[in-house]
């Protein structure tokens, strides 16, 4: 049952940190680290103001130019100085977001992957003219307890989701997190996947194909899973608690919802830090929770 007082404030709470100037407490003591042995013009901004404007720019949709606008006019008395739109621009795509949660033992992770689309382009248009531009494919793991984002690769659409399954894994399963289980559908199968999570002792809920047969040559785990599942799938469901694998799709459903289902940004490295840059302001709404 949702607590609704609490789930209210913690939706005022994050217009409080999109507008929070509490940054500029430690300009100076962050600029100088940044600035120190630095060859060339010294940074005139701290990396931690810049990430705002990115968090704001993301959350509210706005062009750089718009962004400028937004400091200028709540911040023009409280900041040393106003970034031009293209210093903002230029810097929020130099920016280094991690998605590193620290959640500690025995967590359980779900992967799945959404498309994003790169231009805001509607249905008309792509009928009417025959303009398609394709999409971004995301690939997450998410914790199925606490609903964050502990690791995420940007790829193209071609790009097979279970090829990227093992970095997936190891980057969730960096900063002392300790992953014991894997929950994914079928495109998460194979030979390769089964043994990688072996190996690393990681139990797997993947679904395996309706027409796999046990073999010799397969990978032991991955026999297993087919046995069981081909004997009593619901039994097998629960004993993974394969439910929860849904939990990428209320992830993905808030995304969506808060920032858009397109990307801005028309080059192929900035579309992946706009979206690094979503991943990491849901997570912290989410703490917020």
């Amino acid at each position: 049952m949702i607590d609704w007082p609490s789930y209210n404030e913690s939706l005022v709470r994050r217009g409080q940190v999109l507008l929070d100037f509490d940054v500029l407490d430690g300009w100076d003591h962050e600029l100088s680290q940044m600035n120190k042995g630095k060859v060339g013009e010294p940074y005139d901004y701290p990396d931690s103001f810049i990430q705002l404007l990115g968090y704001m720019r993301a959350y509210f949709h706005l062009p750089y130019r718009q962004t400028e606008g937004v400091v200028i006019s709540h911040a023009s008395t409280k900041v040393p100085g106003i970034p031009h739109y293209s210093t903002i621009s230029r810097r929020i795509n130099r920016l280094e977001i991690k998605i590193n949660e620290k959640l500690g033992n025995d967590i359980v992770i779900a992967l799945d992957s959404t498309g994003i689309k790169v231009a805001n382009r509607g249905e008309w248009m792509r009928d009417k003219w025959h303009v398609r531009k394709g999409y971004l494919k995301i690939h997450v793991t998410v914790d199925i307890k606490k609903k964050r984002i502990l690791s995420l690769e940007v790829t193209s659409e071609e790009v097979h989701d279970g090829k990227v399954l093992k970095k997936l894994v190891d980057s969730a399963s960096e900063n002392n997190n300790h992953v014991k289980g894997v929950l994914a559908d079928g495109m998460y199968d194979s030979n390769k996947n089964f043994r990688y999570l072996s190996k690393n002792h990681i139990k797997p809920g993947i679904m395996t194909r309706s027409n796999s047969k046990v073999r010799s040559s397969n990978c032991h785990a991955r026999n297993m899973s087919v046995l069981r599942q081909q004997t009593n799938l619901k039994r097998w469901k629960r004993s993974v608690s394969y439910g929860h694998r849904w939990m990428t799709e209320t992830v993905f459903s808030s995304i969506k919802r808060m920032f858009g289902e397109h990307v801005t940004a028309r080059k192929f490295p900035h579309m992946v830090k706009e979206i690094f840059l979503k991943a990491a302001l849901y997570n912290m709404f989410n703490r917020m929770t």
